[in-house]
């Protein structure tokens, strides 16, 4: 069951992370412009009562009679001496300055460019996993890594249908774009770290998956509220509204973070991080290759490089 689970939630994960790149784009070029500080705090939400939801729902099943799940044994799990909730703060607050520098980096790096190298975050989780972890890589999974990085760089190179990108990058100013890849980089470190600790936590306690998710969710929300909401986009949120500019597509887009979210933390549970990254990468093949059938993507010869690399690269890293 752990094997099925393991490749069906990669799977999913795939199909969630190539939505989420058509919605996200779209619902960012409507006329009106929602803040990245409150759609995070929304999905980290949205992912903390789905979370909560199963978990209760799960432990209730699994209580026998004549003992009832009360809402003291609840907080017992989530905050108890056992629960090791403290840890659970680490991952949390890495995982929100990931998700927001995300945004942040978007809108400094033209797409290409973030693109790739936002893969970084490969090799930073290969590298925590073998510090923290103590997973020993052999040689061909070192070499699946950096053939995964040239090929992802492919695929992500500026292709015909990028020239408005590009004149609007050469009118942007070096300072940006220093800005731009500094994020990507802090965000691919948080990243890395943050889903290896998680990673090990899970692997390590005897605590659900589900009550996880509700503490990471939990100790996301409450910063990502007060810091980023109140103290950073205090005063757009107070002339705007916490929901100004959003939209169904605004919606949508927060939930599939939020679902993907906790897809990514079952990947983790029954698979590895490095494999969740591969899966990463091969949504966003997926996504190129929809484009071209429906967005009029122009596919280059360095596109069927760069295709062809990744695939080799996920069979070369499973061997």
């Amino acid at each position: 069951m752990g094997v099925n689970l393991k490749w069906i939630s990669l799977f999913v994960l795939v199909i969630q992370n190539s939505l989420l790149v058509f919605v996200m784009r779209y619902s960012k070029t409507l006329p009106d412009k929602y803040l990245s500080s409150t759609a995070v705090v929304c999905s980290e939400l949205l992912k903390l009562i789905t979370s909560m939801i199963i978990h209760v729902y799960y432990r209730i099943k699994e209580t026998k009679p004549p003992e009832k799940y009360s809402f003291k044994m609840l907080l017992s799990e989530l905050f108890g001496k056992e629960s090791d909730c403290i840890k659970i703060m680490v991952p949390a607050v890495l995982y929100l300055i990931q998700n927001n520098l995300q945004y942040f980096s978007a809108s400094k790096l033209d797409a290409a460019t973030f693109q790739i190298t936002y893969q970084m975050k490969l090799i930073m989780t290969a590298f925590f996993s073998v510090l923290v972890l103590k997973r020993k890589l052999f040689k061909h999974q070192w070499l699946s890594i950096v053939l995964l990085a040239a090929g992802i760089a492919l695929v992500q190179f500026p292709t015909g249908d990028n020239k408005t990108s590009v004149a609007a990058e050469n009118g942007n100013e070096m300072f940006d774009k220093l800005l731009g890849l500094l994020s990507v980089f802090i965000a691919c470190l948080s990243s890395g770290f943050a889903g290896v600790y998680f990673e090990k936590i899970l692997k390590n306690s005897k605590v659900t998956l589900w009550a996880r998710n509700v503490q990471l969710s939990l100790f996301s929300v409450i910063p990502g509220f007060f810091i980023g909401c109140l103290l950073l986009d205090g005063s757009t949120i107070a002339e705007r509204g916490f929901f100004g500019g959003y939209t169904r597509w605004t919606v949508l887009t927060i939930s599939c973070q939020a679902f993907g979210g906790i897809i990514v933390a079952i990947v983790v549970k029954y698979a590895d991080n490095i494999l969740k990254g591969f899966a990463n990468s091969i949504s966003i093949i997926l996504s190129c290759v929809v484009s071209y059938f429906l967005f009029d993507f122009h596919v280059t010869l360095l596109f069927n490089i760069g295709c062809c690399l990744v695939m080799f690269s996920t069979y070369l890293y499973g061997k």
